[in-house]
């Protein structure tokens, strides 16, 4: 895990246009720019803020319509759509997990509950995908749209993520279809997610957070979330900084898996989510994770433009199924086994 550089004492998230690599006959120059920014940001801060995104203020509405409307239903509605053991879809209920310990951190447990959907074995036919990581969406039948609306939102979400992935590519292999053979079946999740708090003036428990520190495991998150105070990033400093997301914009990070690919020149930062708090009063806050993780098989392995003499290759070739579980296994303090790749998936952050 990183922690961000600072610029005259000021972690800045830099705001990036990424349109040029939306239009098939962009400007080259407005790409290359593209491309060295974020390359720099990967390096410096890895987290970015994404305009020109072309998701629209419809769909986003609709969204979060939708979500609103499912995590207002009462306790035992939404218990029916309680997550299976070890299935990274449906609901998880607050307090059920506590990100922390995805770094060997003893901390109370997290505030946010959340409602998880993703990629399923039925969307890559033929491939023999395990439907226990590619699993089946389950959607409420109390909120009508729900999966019309959340649909939207992840496709429209999943667009963002192989946008950055092109230019990832760019930067790091020298085309916008480099890591296509790492991602043509991601193991992709979206979690939605409220920080529902019993009221403004509650007594939290010591050290208790919206969501632990933590980081991303896979190749590239993509974040909405409300403009309200909660996201902080891990400085070089030793402190945590607080993020707003800029109007418009989505937040993208770099996720663990990049981090390896790239020999750690590119960095996945430690975040996390302070209760989030207005004039020293509790608040709501809402937010939607894109989760990027790359194929199950895709074998991560230090980028040939990655590797040099002064920085040699400091990990051996692990598939992204291995990669999950060994983090799993690493930050419970146990033995890699076949079923931790399941159960990695099932810890999604933000």
């Amino acid at each position: 895990m990183s922690s961000a550089a600072l610029r005259d004492g000021i972690l800045a998230v830099p705001v990036i246009d990424i349109s040029s690599f939306r239009m098939p006959y962009a400007d080259p120059a407005a790409r290359s720019e593209v491309v060295r920014r974020v390359d720099e940001a990967a390096r410096t801060v890895g987290f970015m803020q994404i305009t020109g995104h072309g998701i629209s203020e419809s769909t986003l509405t609709d969204f979060t319509r939708a979500t609103d409307s499912f995590f207002a239903l009462d306790a035992a509605a939404k218990a029916k759509y309680r997550c299976p053991p070890g299935i990274n879809r449906g609901y998880t209920p607050p307090k059920a997990e506590s990100l922390a310990n995805s770094l060997g951190l003893a901390s109370a447990a997290d505030l946010f509950e959340a409602i998880n959907v993703g990629s399923s074995a039925a969307d890559f036919p033929g491939l023999g995908l395990p439907e226990d990581v590619y699993a089946p969406n389950v959607y409420p039948a109390e909120v009508p749209g729900f999966e019309a609306a959340v649909t939207a939102w992840f496709e429209s979400a999943g667009r963002v993520a192989r946008t950055m992935v092109r230019i990832f590519g760019v930067a790091l292999g020298g085309s916008e279809d480099y890591f296509e053979r790492f991602t043509n079946h991601s193991i992709d999740v979206l979690r939605m997610n409220n920080y529902r708090l019993p009221g403004p003036d509650v007594q939290l428990e010591q050290d208790q957070l919206g969501m632990g520190a933590h980081t991303d495991y896979g190749i590239v998150t993509v974040l909405w979330a409300d403009q309200v105070p909660g996201l902080e990033i891990h400085g070089v400093d030793g402190n945590w900084h607080p993020v707003l997301p800029a109007g418009g914009a989505l937040l993208v990070n770099l996720g663990d898996a990049t981090a390896r690919w790239t020999n750690e020149e590119w960095i996945s930062t430690l975040h996390r989510v302070a209760a989030p708090r207005i004039d020293g009063r509790l608040v709501p806050r809402r937010s939607a994770a894109y989760f990027h993780d790359g194929n199950i098989d895709a074998v991560i392995e230090c980028l040939p433009s990655c590797v040099s003499a002064g920085n040699p290759a400091r990990y051996e070739p692990v598939t992204v199924g291995e990669h999950l579980a060994a983090k799993l296994a690493g930050s419970r303090g146990g033995q890699l086994n076949p079923n931790a790749t399941r159960e990695a998936a099932r810890l999604r952050p933000m």
